[in-house]
């Protein structure tokens, strides 16, 4: 396995990592969502009433309001996966809250604020605000309609239950007034599901040498298993393994060394897997390998000209040090567009093994500690084989990148392997509305194996 740093002055050989630096830049520009209409009539899915009890500010000099309140939260994505940011919008269409002004409210000059809560899979609350936004109201009317909006990092897999909290009711016009709403047994107005993020097989080994006489030991190198975990070291003979076995246990952090006897003529490369088996899941790619035998002696008066095609490197370069992705606007938030690198890949090694190339990105840190979660950046990756290449190259799919990590580009096993490779991906960062204005790092790590 390989990996690459993109910082200047910084390259390192087999299992150390290397890390692209991302920013975002957001500007600071003001925005508001409005609140969607449902046909006259007709009851807006997931719309709940339930008792609440609002209580006017002391320098009102009015009683304790209670009454009904009817709301309606709605989400942006109903089926997230873990680590995804969603954005939740919380619609307060009547209220028993009233004007607590001793006189008719101005237009825009009530803010509201409130809490949703979680539930199921996942428990907590939801802040939600709105904007400062109203038509006018008469002396001891009913408060109007507000929306409201937050965001929420998924954090477990399965049903997530939204329901309506308390709520604030803030007026700004001679006095600074707050009306205090709370909620008793608010039914659920919106439902989630949550699927856990797709993991990568990061797992890999490196060999000593690329061939040996029969019976010659061969050192065997592995990374990115689990920590601990017993490891079967085999030879493989394309599909099939070979006798030659050895075990190993990985340390804590996931690598292990050995050593494995190569006596069987037959194989072809050296893989290693957690488990009975080897699986796509739990098993590394093949490391190529070539059993050498000693060429027979030459008929008397005759001489053997021998020519040696020595087996190269798997190894990668990336385009660039950086990546900046686009501005979003501050209130709005939205989709920062950019793209990585250009990655070009080039396997030398002969054999059998294909390789492949996957990457996992941090949390993006901004001002104050400010974080916008890594499994908020997706990309849509695509690799080009070179002509004359042996192998095809397979282009990760589209999706979230995030913490755990995802395949970039891959070349398959295959019986002539081997070729260059080029590998792109444009990649887009979902950023929260209302995300504090300032640069946004992360670190993108490429790993190959």
């Amino acid at each position: 396995m390989r990996t690459a740093r993109t910082r200047a002055g910084s390259r390192r050989r087999a299992w150390t990592r290397g890390a692209l630096g991302m920013v975002i830049l957001a500007a600071t520009t003001g925005g508001a969502l409005g609140s969607p209409a449902a046909a006259e009539g007709e009851t807006p899915p997931g719309q709940v009433e339930f008792p609440t009890h609002c209580l006017p500010p002391q320098e009102a000099g009015l009683p304790p309001a209670d009454g009904t309140t009817t709301a309606r939260i709605t989400a942006d994505d109903p089926a997230p996966r873990v680590g995804d940011t969603v954005t939740v919008t919380h619609q307060v269409a009547a209220t028993p809250a009233l004007n607590p002004a001793t006189g008719a409210l101005p237009a825009d000059t009530l803010t509201p604020a409130g809490r949703i809560l979680l539930g199921g899979a996942q428990s907590g609350e939801v802040t939600v605000v709105g904007a400062k936004r109203n038509d006018p109201v008469e002396a001891g009317a009913a408060l109007p309609g507000v929306t409201m909006t937050g965001t929420f990092t998924v954090t477990a897999p399965g049903e997530i239950t939204l329901a309506p909290g308390g709520y604030t009711l803030h007026t700004s016009h001679l006095l600074d007034l707050d009306t205090v709403c709370a909620a008793t047994g608010a039914p659920v107005s919106q439902r989630l599901t949550a699927s856990p993020l797709p993991t990568a097989n990061l797992r890999g080994v490196s060999l000593g040498a690329a061939y040996g006489k029969p019976g010659a030991r061969v050192r065997v190198t592995g990374a990115g298993f689990v920590p601990g975990a017993a490891v079967t070291v085999a030879g493989r003979a394309g599909a099939a393994e070979t006798p030659d076995r050895v075990a190993a246990r990985a340390d804590e952090r996931g690598e292990f060394r050995a050593e494995l006897p190569v006596t069987d003529k037959a194989t072809t490369g050296v893989v290693a897997y957690e488990g009975a088996a080897w699986s796509a899941g739990t098993g590394s790619g093949p490391a190529a390998y070539t059993v050498v035998e000693a060429a027979p002696a030459p008929p008397p008066g005759t001489r053997q000209v021998t020519a040696v095609v020595e087996p190269g490197a798997l190894s990668m370069t990336q385009a660039g040090e950086s990546v900046v992705l686009g501005a979003v606007p501050y209130g709005d938030g939205g989709a920062a567009p950019g793209r990585i690198g250009t990655v070009t890949v080039t396997d030398a090694r002969g054999g059998p093994a294909g390789w492949s190339l996957t990457g996992k990105v941090t949390d993006f840190t901004g001002p104050g500690g400010v974080r916008i979660p890594g499994a908020s950046l997706s990309w849509t990756p695509r690799c080009t084989a070179a002509q004359g290449s042996p192998s095809r190259c397979a282009e990760g799919s589209a999706g979230v990148v995030g913490p755990e990590g995802a395949v970039l580009a891959s070349a398959p096993d295959a019986e002539r392997a081997g070729g260059t490779f080029t590998v792109d991906a444009t990649v887009t960062l979902r950023v929260p509305p209302y995300t504090p204005p300032g640069a946004y790092r992360a670190v993108l790590t490429l790993t190959l194996s």
